[in-house]
């Protein structure tokens, strides 16, 4: 009873930068682009972070907790958005081929966060790690007390700030796509530029916001990766840690059928696979065999979707498609 409980626990904790990929790029989908360089905007949203919250514990004599915690996410969600605001420059007002420009974007991406990463390492004499403090705010349950009562206090109140705002993220975007005029206006672009076009909806814009956002959500992806604990090393950039998880994001949303309040259910199933090397080993299976697990739950993934031919389930009509008003 104890391991699946610590199991479970543990999927949870691997849930949260999957759900905040999947989301980011759901947002992103659903106004018509498909931005393939989901992880280079995690890479880049992680060392941001990383480094705005050292830069300010090195420069304040006493650094407080939740101004470390709302630098890093600020630094991490703005940083991701420039990534995603260079994407839609390239794809929207240039009309440059979407696929190619995601790729290009995972690349610099990658890139751009090893070599600050290591460069942050480097000036520091070795390696570059945040403080207690900020490690103990980006770690710690925010239910202390809560977290004691047997059982369902481990299972619910367990987690760190950011696994409850994903979870509350993915919520709140599901209402708002779902439930809203803002929404209505988004889909209608996704599913048709040149009708959302006709209604009054200023296709550019919506694009551009919805493209922008969502990359700043996959950045803070990028910043858990790096802050959390769990793997036993928090709030220290270790090259290449990122690597994987944009992929199975992009993965992830098709499983979800880009609704982003079943992301949360998609992702916890594939946060499981990820750890369940750790509470369920077999002797005779190597441990690389656990780690590859996730990477084929996606090819089932895509395979059973692709099989499946209700409305529903399909991505949105223009995705990955450039809009040329003149042809309207």
């Amino acid at each position: 009873m104890t391991d699946v409980l610590n199991f479970l626990v543990a999927a949870v904790l691997a849930l949260c930068p999957l759900l905040l990929g999947t989301l980011g790029e759901t947002l992103t989908e659903k106004s018509g682009n498909l931005n393939l360089g989901v992880e280079g905007m995690m890479f880049m949203g992680g060392v941001a972070g990383l480094a705005g919250s050292i830069y300010y514990e090195k420069a304040a004599a006493h650094p407080v907790a939740w101004v470390s915690v709302v630098i890093a996410l600020v630094c991490a969600f703005l940083c991701a958005a420039f990534g995603a605001f260079l994407y839609s420059v390239l794809t929207i007002s240039l009309r440059a081929n979407q696929n190619v420009t995601g790729l290009a974007l995972t690349i610099f991406g990658t890139g751009f966060g090893n070599f600050f990463g290591e460069l942050l390492g480097n000036s520091a004499g070795g390696y570059a790690a945040v403080g207690d403090v900020t490690k103990g705010a980006f770690n710690n349950g925010i239910f202390p007390g809560l977290a004691n009562i047997p059982v369902v206090g481990k299972l619910l109140f367990s987690y760190n700030f950011m696994v409850y705002l994903s979870i509350a993220l993915a919520l709140v975007m599901a209402y708002i796509l779902y439930r809203t005029r803002t929404g209505l206006n988004l889909r209608a672009v996704g599913e048709k530029h040149a009708a959302a076009d006709a209604a009054g909806v200023n296709v550019t814009a919506y694009k551009y916001l919805a493209t922008c956002v969502g990359g700043g959500i996959s950045g803070l992806g990028g910043l858990y990766i790096v802050m959390n604990s769990s793997n036993g090393v928090g709030g220290v950039w270790v090259h290449n840690c990122i690597a994987g998880y944009g992929w199975l994001s992009v993965a992830l949303v098709i499983f979800a059928t880009w609704h982003p309040s079943r992301a949360i259910l998609c992702a916890l199933i594939f946060g499981g696979l990820s750890v369940m090397r750790y509470y369920f080993p077999v002797s005779f299976i190597p441990s690389s065999i656990y780690e590859v697990f996730p990477y084929i739950a996606t090819i089932v993934v895509l395979v059973s979707v692709s099989m499946r031919r209700r409305r529903k389930n399909q991505p949105p009509a223009s995705l990955g498609l450039a809009y040329f008003r003149e042809e309207r």
